[in-house]
């Protein structure tokens, strides 16, 4: 079980300084622990103390960010299981997707270690002109300064790990604002990073309610914000960031189509998609909400994707059987509800699932929806998702790219020209053939386009926000 009381830390140490977060056992309701939340006063401290800690880090060499790396590395593994727990009951995420996610942290702390050490840089070839003659160009990679992140509360530890880790690879000292439903995966991270011999004032992580993290975003001593959660806030977050970098990853409502040519692979695609919508309870913003399925299969996938749907077990997180869990509060149930009801309102059929009950959401499939509602233009970010036939793959594409958001796409094809089509024609961050958008790999480019997100996630390419080119040129006789 989760500890009776959780502190945050400021400048790399332990800091009980209240209790005043409580944190529910998302499934029963109940207050499962309760965490020190940070102050204004106190989220000051910790930028200052990263702005100190700047020169230390900068000299901290590559092989010692390594060694921090893989510590991490070791002590996740040996604690697999307590923050498996703590992930099922701060989230409400069934065990077995629980599991998954702290695999998942110890694979992004695995690369980051193994990145922490081919920082490289490039010479510059000068000499493009008389004028140039004897001059040589070196290019070198620093840390950017201080780093300021926000991360989410569906992925509490993974979209942590992918900013924690590359910063400490990069050698940048950070302040993390976790989400505040689901502190206690970043606050354990914490613990196991103050056991590491990282600078004073490396890292700070401070619990803070939303309206009183305000210098999280407008502190000009932070040199970048990092932001993953909704379009709403990412976006207003960064019209107060001033001068400082923003990498926002948002949201999205991802389509998945599944072309003409599947012969005997149907059940296998029925898997993905049953998957890729409905896992975690839908809480993913690269779960599938879109699916456009080509007319000649369409009756025949309807029939063994409703009957995967409604297979699904929904029940206690801490339960192996379980694979659809609460959402993550009896709010968000309710949004999701009143849209689906609109949507049915509007001439929608629900042809799997539809009850809820609090924050507990059936796996629940439609099809027939207008693509004028709620339901589809919008980021469901909840167990629903839409079915919807197509006879033109052009079209499908066309259907896929009329969408604010451009995360990721997955399309179920035989044909290479069609996969090429699609990553050529298709408007978003990524596109994954032949499994669905959610799949990822923590080593891979990770971000969107439109109002899914500005840059990319992905322990190499975060590196390279989180530092900065500087270039030396050498006379070589003077």
């Amino acid at each position: 079980m989760l500890n009776k009381t959780y502190p945050y830390y400021l400048a790399n140490q332990a800091v009980a300084a209240n209790t005043d977060l409580e944190v529910t056992d998302k499934f029963s309701g109940e207050v499962a622990t309760r965490v020190a939340m940070a102050d204004a006063a106190a989220i000051d401290k910790a930028i200052g103390f990263a702005v100190e800690a700047m020169p230390a880090m900068r000299a901290f060499a590559p092989f010692k960010r390594q060694a921090v790396l893989e510590h991490c590395v070791k002590r996740f593994r040996e604690r697999y299981d307590e923050l498996a727990l703590a992930l099922c009951i701060e989230a409400g995420k069934p065990i077995n997707d629980s599991k998954g996610e702290v695999t998942r942290l110890i694979d992004t702390f695995k690369v980051a270690a193994e990145e922490a050490v081919r920082i490289d840089g490039e010479i510059v070839n000068l000499q493009i002109s008389p004028r140039a003659n004897g001059y040589h160009g070196y290019v070198k990679r620093v840390p950017i300064g201080p780093c300021s992140f926000i991360s989410p509360f569906n992925f509490p530890l993974n979209l942590t790990a992918h900013k924690v880790a590359p910063a400490i690879a990069a050698g940048v000292p950070f302040v993390l604002k976790p989400a505040s439903r689901t502190p206690v995966g970043a606050l354990i991270m914490g613990e196991i990073l103050a056991e590491t011999d990282l600078p004073k004032g490396a890292f700070s992580i401070l619990p803070a309610h939303r309206d009183g993290a305000d210098l999280f975003t407008t502190d000009e001593r932070f040199k970048l914000l990092s932001f993953t959660g909704s379009p709403a806030v990412g976006w207003e977050l960064k019209k107060k960031a001033g001068k400082k970098k923003v990498i926002l990853e948002l949201g999205g409502n991802a389509a998945a189509i599944v072309d003409g040519d599947q012969g005997g692979k149907l059940d296998y695609v029925v898997d993905r998609l049953a998957f890729g919508a409905f896992y975690q309870s839908g809480q993913s913003c690269i779960g599938v909400q879109r699916i456009l399925v080509h007319a000649s299969i369409y009756d025949a996938l309807r029939e063994k994707l409703i009957a995967k749907t409604r297979s699904l077990v929904m029940g206690d997180p801490k339960d192996e059987k379980t694979f659809v869990g609460p959402m993550i509060s009896e709010s968000e149930s309710e949004r999701l509800a009143g849209w689906m009801e609109s949507a049915v309102q509007a001439g929608a059929t629900i042809v799997a699932g539809g009850k809820v009950d609090g924050a507990m959401f059936e796996a629940t499939l439609l099809e027939g929806v207008k693509r004028d509602t709620d339901l589809y233009r919008k980021e469901a970010f909840g167990p629903v998702a839409i079915l919807e036939r197509f006879d033109d793959f052009g079209a499908a594409l066309a259907t896929v790219n009329d969408s604010d958001f451009g995360l990721q796409a997955g399309v179920f094809t035989d044909s290479l020209a069609h996969a090429h089509r699609a990553w050529d024609e298709l408007e978003v961050g990524g596109v994954v053939i032949n499994d669905v958008p959610s799949f990822r790999v923590d080593n891979m480019p990770y971000g969107g386009v439109k109002d899914s997100g500005l840059g990319r996630e992905g322990v190499r390419y975060a590196i390279e926000d989180m530092t900065e080119l500087r270039l030396m040129v050498m006379r070589e006789t003077w």
